[in-house]
């Protein structure tokens, strides 16, 4: 194996290719450590050590690291590690060790992040922001299913009245051109035409 090119990323760390293809980001004094040289050879034995012994320990005290400061679903983690320049194969030991002592659950994450949030966001808002996070859809609505308190149309309707009185809109008073307005921009919060419109039409003077 040859290492064929040694490229600086910062001041402390380089990337590593060997045989023409990317193998690892390792730091300057591990160079020396191990020897690697750019056009040289890399022994089998320095090899297998770095990817089976100061790679994965590495990769999961960052993930640990990152975690500190606050949640990360797997795919965020992910992310995180292969923006580290760690392999595939490695970020993936590095998942499964924290998931091990359940740092990262996806289905925790969705049922806190409703949880948190389901008296302000619509559960249209909730779904987009939780697959932005990488999240299966099947386990946000099985978390969106165990969602306790009321039920989850009442809630919407309280939030799009809620909205409707930060912005003094009244529907009985409205011209038909405001209750479009409002009814795009509810419609651009994620609550469902029909909710949005179901509300519209009520006496909320009254509520």
């Amino acid at each position: 194996m040859t290492v064929t090119e040694i490229k600086e990323i910062t001041k402390s760390r380089v990337k590593v290719e060997i045989d023409g293809e990317y193998a690892f980001v390792l730091y300057k004094g591990e160079l020396r450590t191990y020897g690697i040289k750019e056009g040289q050879e890399i022994s089998e034995e320095d090899y297998q050590t770095i990817l089976t012994q100061i790679l994965p320990k590495r990769a999961k005290m960052r993930a640990l690291n990152l975690l500190k400061s606050r949640s990360y679903t797997s795919f965020q983690l992910e992310e995180k590690l292969t923006m580290g320049g760690y392999p595939r194969q490695i970020i993936l030991e590095a998942l499964s060790y924290v998931e091990s002592f359940g740092y990262i659950n996806d289905a925790q994450y969705a049922a806190d992040f409703i949880e948190y949030n389901k008296e302000k966001k619509s559960r249209n808002r909730m779904f987009m922001d939780l697959r932005k996070k990488g999240i299966p859809e099947a386990v946000i609505r099985e978390a969106m299913e165990n969602a306790d308190g009321a039920d989850s149309n009442e809630l919407e309707k309280a939030q799009i009245i809620r909205w409707m009185e930060k912005k003094h809109f009244t529907p009985q008073t409205a011209s038909l051109q405001e209750k479009h307005k409002m009814t795009a921009f509810l419609f651009r919060k994620g609550f469902s035409i029909d909710t949005i419109r179901n509300v519209l039409s009520l006496d909320i003077t009254s509520i």
